[in-house]
């Protein structure tokens, strides 16, 4: 009989140990993508993206996740019209025939409980390619006004342009190099 209360024992807590992921809901009020990129050697231009929408599926016991965020390529916005007319046409984003960009991360790495990065696919002009977005900020509070927990970080990559198939430019010294700069917050559902 002690076996068998021993054996029922660990496996009850063997299931408590199982890690849940838990669903989070991205807020668009605090999550944003924006971009840098030099302009001939001169100055940085910088721009950003004001339609997103996405998820989050985190398991902190398992230091497992899944983070999805898409946004909409014609919402970016420079600050100046004639410029964000230039990045939607078929010179850079090709909104027309490419109305979103996704990244879809599934690979977390941890420093101790905090992520430290999170790797997965940037789908972009069509074309997917692996790309690692290293944290430069993490942390989980209970938020006071929504009672709930909320995880989120700041987040940023390099990537090459030009990989995408976005080539405008170069030929005439404009930079491949741009700088990805991902805020992210998401709700626990």
């Amino acid at each position: 009989m002690n076996k068998l209360i021993a054996a029922a024992a660990c496996l009850v807590a063997l299931g408590a140990a199982r890690a849940e992921p838990v669903n989070y809901a991205i807020d668009p009020t605090h999550t944003g993508v924006t971009f840098e990129i030099g302009h001939m050697g001169t100055s940085t231009l910088r721009g950003r993206f004001d339609k997103k929408e996405g998820s989050v599926q985190f398991d902190r016991a398992a230091k497992a996740g899944r983070v999805e965020v898409t946004f909409d390529t014609a919402s970016i916005s420079t600050g100046t019209e004639a410029f964000n007319k230039h990045l939607q046409s078929k010179d850079f984003f090709d909104v027309a025939t490419y109305p979103t960009a996704k990244f879809v991360g599934d690979k977390f790495s941890f420093d101790g409980d905090k992520v430290s990065a999170v790797s997965g696919t940037l789908t972009l002009l069509g074309k997917s390619l692996p790309v690692t977005l290293q944290a430069t900020r993490f942390n989980c509070y209970l938020n006071p006004m929504f009672k709930r927990d909320v995880c989120g970080g700041d987040f940023e990559t390099t990537i090459q342009r030009s990989q995408w198939g976005m080539g405008w430019g170069l030929q005439m010294g404009a930079p491949d190099s741009v700088k990805l700069l991902v805020q992210v917050e998401a709700i626990k559902q």
